[in-house]
């Protein structure tokens, strides 16, 4: 059960929340790699259980097509959790997109954080991020 439920937003840099998601954390302290790590994992699991027509996630899929609506798959197949992490956290290192955690933005993977009830997360997207 998790320790901390917390909502992550993706937002653009006009501060528009564009999608928001509740993500539970086993720990009051993590990495900013865990933020991304769970974020994807929840929301690639989300999909492959009920594989709605798109696919709302940080990383565009390999072999799906970005429509107004998120990421159209060409065929309904499940997506690998494990390459979609990696393709997260590889943009987010050559700065695809940013954390924020509350005002401030993470600039490592390796930084922590101590969250509390009212910390706020927010990706904010750069450039189109296709993954697996």
């Amino acid at each position: 059960m998790p320790t901390i439920t917390l909502s992550v937003k993706d937002e653009n840099f006009a501060g528009k929340v564009l999608q928001e998601v509740l993500i539970g954390f086993h720990s009051e302290t993590v990495t900013i790699r865990d933020i991304i790590e769970a974020r994807v994992l929840q929301e690639v699991e989300a999909y492959n259980q009920k594989q709605p027509q798109y696919f709302n996630g940080l990383v565009q899929p390999a072999d799906a097509e970005k429509t107004v609506n998120g990421y159209q798959l060409r065929n309904k197949v499940v997506i690998d959790p494990e390459k979609q992490v990696y393709v997260a956290l590889d943009a987010f290192q050559k700065n695809g997109f940013f954390v924020l955690v509350d005002t401030l933005q993470c600039s490592s993977l390796n930084d922590k954080v101590r969250l509390h009830a009212d910390t706020r997360i927010s990706f904010i997207k750069l450039t189109p991020l296709v993954g697996g």
